[in-house]
């Protein structure tokens, strides 16, 4: 069975480190407690409510505004629920509860719109693991030579050769053009940021990070590094391909000169994405004045949240709720496709991943009415991955109306030229480290660094029609041939949606 990280995350291969410096050392100290206010709390049931199940976490959703936000917040007391946060701007409440019946009783309750459980296994305590560096597989000398001795010829950064996907969507032209503007922010969503290393500390923004584990943000300093950099890579590699600094250090970003900032959802331990901490991410996003956010991950427990199962709908509607506010305070949203190798155009797709944190159970789903969240949600700009040949990643999803932009996200089965050699994506790993990564979470930093070039170049652009000029500007490869799966014209199609983006096209018209 495959590591749930791989499902879930978008990204499929192990990290492949490069030792090429010496180590940064271990993460600060800071970074491996998490605020009180950010723990799970007990339920505190009121006295007539049965509180003999298991404790769980619930989103209820009503009518945004103060007064109809509390109305609820009474009815939630006596239904044996404790309130953990209630974002009043979007009217959602995350809600603990060891009342089996909590879901049932508090849907019944007037102003109730949805609400239903965010996962099947019980809470656990807010605990850390240890703290260490990724195992890394040391670069052939050879490939480093030729690597540094192009980076020199041509003014790149040291591992720049090693980084076909930046000449793929045209990012070395455009960075000489226009490297971005420090006035836009993209907010990493996912398993924290190694804010400390050399090639993401100087685009960095403390002031719009934090950790919004278990539904409340946490701004203390280091709240929003990885738990465990051994195993919660996959945020730091993510930021180093949208803004890894043109610093004469590693790698670089499509967007460098633009800011980066983390917003840790990530469960400890498990890794987990509960629809209660993506919530708070994106409200803490729309309210710290971010401009682009990052989501290379799907909501857990469930691939995909089916609209006729009543806590799966109160996910899809808590979720797509704070996604809106987002996006109505300016930001847009970049998500990626899934690497399941799945048509989301079709009808009947199999998920027998689901629910990935107790048993999951083979189920029938139609796309259409269970999404994927947020991949699926109104106004989100879905990704899938390419290759260095410019085809479909083999693992990517795809699906005609589905996709609306492709970016590089790297296949073990295009391999460029060298020096690159390797066909997935280069990028920051924790401690100071790079390495490679394939998957649509690859793919969407590049789209999310294209999308912070074009709000750079035009500032009082919003969301919609920085989507509008990611699908302009697209170059379209069209189907290949004798691909039966590509479905549509050389315009739009299931591969590539409206191209594959163009950083260069994003700074010069």
């Amino acid at each position: 069975m495959a590591h749930p990280r791989s499902r879930r995350m978008r990204a499929l291969a192990v990290p492949l480190g490069l030792a090429l410096t010496a180590s940064l050392g271990f993460l600060p100290n800071a970074a491996t407690a998490a605020s009180a206010d950010s723990a799970p709390a007990a339920a505190a049931p009121a006295a007539a409510a049965p509180a003999d199940g298991p404790l769980l976490s619930y989103v209820v959703n009503t009518a945004p505004g103060h007064a109809a936000v509390g109305k609820v917040e009474k009815a939630i007391a006596k239904a044996g629920g404790k309130v953990i946060v209630a974002h009043e701007q979007i009217g959602v409440i995350v809600v603990h509860s060891a009342n089996p019946q909590f879901a049932a009783t508090i849907r019944a309750v007037p102003g109730v719109q949805t609400a239903g459980a965010t996962r099947t296994a019980p809470l656990k305590p807010t605990g850390t693991t240890d703290v260490g560096k990724p195992q890394k597989v040391d670069l052939s000398k050879s490939q480093l030579k030729a690597a540094g001795s192009a980076a020199k010829a041509n003014g790149q950064e040291p591992l720049e050769p090693l980084q076909w996907d930046l000449p793929a969507i045209k990012a070395d032209k455009a960075a000489k053009v226009n490297p971005g503007s420090r006035n836009v922010t993209v907010a990493i969503i996912d398993t924290g940021v190694d804010d400390t290393h050399p090639d993401l500390k100087p685009n960095f923004s403390a002031k719009q990070s934090a950790s919004c584990v278990g539904g409340v943000a946490d701004t203390s300093k280091g709240a929003w590094r990885p738990w465990n950099p051994d195993e919660d890579y996959h945020g730091t590699h993510v930021a180093g391909t949208i803004a890894a600094a043109r610093n004469g250090v590693g790698v670089a970003g499509v967007a460098p000169g633009v800011k980066i900032s983390a917003i840790k959802v990530s469960e400890p331990e498990t890794s987990l994405f509960y629809a209660e901490s993506v919530v708070c991410a994106f409200v803490f996003a729309a309210d710290h004045g971010v401009e682009v956010t990052n989501n290379s991950y799907y909501v857990d427990p469930w691939m995909f949240n089916c609209k006729d199962d009543a806590d799966q709908a109160a996910i899809i509607d808590a979720v797509g709720r704070a996604a809106s506010y987002a996006q109505r305070k300016g930001a847009i949203n970049i998500a990626a496709a899934g690497n399941s190798n799945l048509d989301l155009a079709a009808t009947k797709l199999t998920d027998s991943g689901s629910p990935n944190d107790s048993t999951p159970v083979e189920r029938t789903v139609n796309p259409k009415t269970c999404w994927d969240v947020p991949t699926q949600l109104p106004g989100t700009v879905t990704v899938a991955a390419t290759g260095v040949n410019k085809l479909k990643s083999s693992y990517s999803n795809y699906g005609l109306g589905q996709i609306d932009v492709a970016a590089p996200g790297g296949d073990s089965k295009q391999v460029p030229e060298l020096p690159a050699k390797n066909g997935n994506i280069l990028s920051t790993m924790p401690g100071g480290d790079w390495a490679y990564l394939a998957g649509t979470s690859m793919a969407t930093p590049h789209v999310a660094g294209v999308a912070a070039l074009l709000k750079s170049a035009h500032p009082k652009s919003g969301p919609q029609e920085i989507q509008w000029l990611l699908k302009e500007q697209a170059d379209n490869p069209g189907c290949p041939a004798g691909d039966t799966t590509c479905t549509g014209t050389k315009h739009v199609n299931s591969h590539f949606g409206y191209g594959i983006v163009d950083a260069l096209d994003a700074v010069k018209k």
